[in-house]
């Protein structure tokens, strides 16, 4: 159970249902602090992309209490592996061949899966005030808070407010400025949804293809055998009519996706039936300050390095115990624990947020002749002689010195 709020534990709003939020949310809870998250969905969003925990997320993961919930959804992903146009193999990766530190980390686990893992301990502490279907519309600040006005029409006053609503974050187009004030298009999109699992897919591996035309297609593993997720990177310049328009979105997958061998065509035609299709522009977010008076962001509504950096999780779960944990140590200074929530985690940030060399034009080559150079790159990538300098930059982040705050299962229940 969670301890009991003193009358000088702050009001908190967390805007955002996702990992970070729910994250923040626990965390707080544990301290005593007993938070209000609100969530435009109007229930917990099932499956998505796999993500990985491996450092000081996994470090996080661990001293909230998480593993055991982890473990029992954790995805059997054994490495990735490239294939022709006929769906030879070109080359496999194994995940023990960099430790588990790779592309495929050791721990793999579905977003959704990880993210009810997180409502589960919610549900399991209790004192959450959890509000689907609803969303901020208005936000006033003053110096004793922040008046908060909801898309129901309640108007409420908070010590602190959080915005931990994602990459097109409404709280920071409210509190700060417009989106591209703060956005850097990074040449490119990306899909992902759920499809049958093709026919001759490999079990428990990630396999990937490039198409010719700068795009990349692939079938990552799902907890049942019988689906997997299909994933597409398209590089090309920037459409604002692909925004919110599904229909032409679909539309410029199948022109890319046309002819392009190997699963191509099964993709295509499964896109239309996903119940779960996503597609949204590959960008980052960079912010002088994530903090505004007593306002903070956190995860990818404050420094999302997009999905290319493959740390996006990791910034949201390691971003949401500082935060809690500096609120925790300062709960009558909401100022002052914000203040320090960006100072103890932009260290952090700024190695997570690097973009691996070559960004998407290294990802998505363009010709026949850049895809099997593309290949040479990573056969020699995955020689024995270079496995000191992979692993010095898949490790990057491992030099982080993770705070310790007594808002553990563990720290909390003694």
């Amino acid at each position: 159970m969670s301890i009991s709020p003193s009358p000088t534990s702050p009001r908190v709003l967390i805007s955002g249902g996702g990992i970070g939020g729910n994250a923040v949310a626990l965390q707080l809870l544990r301290a005593g602090i007993h938070a209000t998250v609100v969530e435009r969905a109007t229930a917990p969003r099932p499956g998505g992309q796999a993500v990985d925990l491996r450092g000081p997320s996994r470090d996080v993961a661990e001293r909230m209490g998480l593993m055991p919930g982890i473990a029992a959804k954790q995805l059997d992903e054994r490495g990735m592996l490239y294939v022709d146009d006929a769906g030879r193999e070109e080359l496999r990766v194994p995940a023990e061949l960099f430790d588990g530190k790779g592309g495929v980390a050791e721990i793999e686990i579905t977003r959704g899966d990880l993210n009810q893992v997180l409502l589960d301990a919610l549900a399991e502490e209790g004192g959450t005030d959890y509000r689907y279907g609803e969303w901020i519309t208005d936000v006033r600040q003053d110096a004793a808070g922040v008046e908060v006005t909801f898309a129901s029409g309640a108007v409420e006053r908070f010590d602190i407010l959080i915005g931990a609503d994602g990459l097109h974050s409404a709280t920071r187009q409210l509190v700060f400025g417009p989106e591209e004030d703060f956005a850097t298009y990074l040449g490119g999109y990306m899909s992902f949804f759920t499809m049958p699992t093709p026919k001759g897919t490999e079990p428990h591996w990630f396999s990937m293809h490039s198409l010719v035309g700068a795009t990349g297609i692939g079938l990552r593993p799902d907890p049942d055998p019988a689906t997997t997720k299909a994933i597409i990177m398209i590089r090309g310049a920037a459409d604002p009519a692909l925004r919110r328009n599904v229909e032409a979105q679909q539309a410029l997958i199948r022109e890319r996706l046309a002819g392009g061998g190997w699963h191509s065509a099964l993709i295509s035609a499964a896109m239309t039936e996903a119940e779960d299709f996503y597609f949204d522009e590959l960008a980052r977010i960079d912010m002088p300050s994530w903090i505004r008076g007593r306002v903070a962001l956190l995860g990818d509504a404050g420094y999302c390095g997009s999905p290319l950096t493959g740390q996006g999780t990791a910034m949201a779960l390691v971003g949401a115990y500082v935060l809690a944990g500096e609120i925790a140590a300062h709960a009558t200074e909401p100022e002052r624990a914000l203040a320090r929530y960006e100072e103890v985690l932009r260290p952090f940030v700024a190695k997570a947020g690097e973009l691996p060399p070559g960004g998407l034009r290294a990802m998505t080559p363009k010709t026949r002749l850049g895809i099997r150079a593309g290949r040479a790159v990573a056969r020699l990538m995955t020689a024995k002689v270079m496995k000191p300098l992979m692993m010095k930059m898949l490790t990057a982040t491992e030099s982080y010195e993770l705070p310790t705050y007594p808002t553990q299962p563990d720290a909390v229940r003694r």
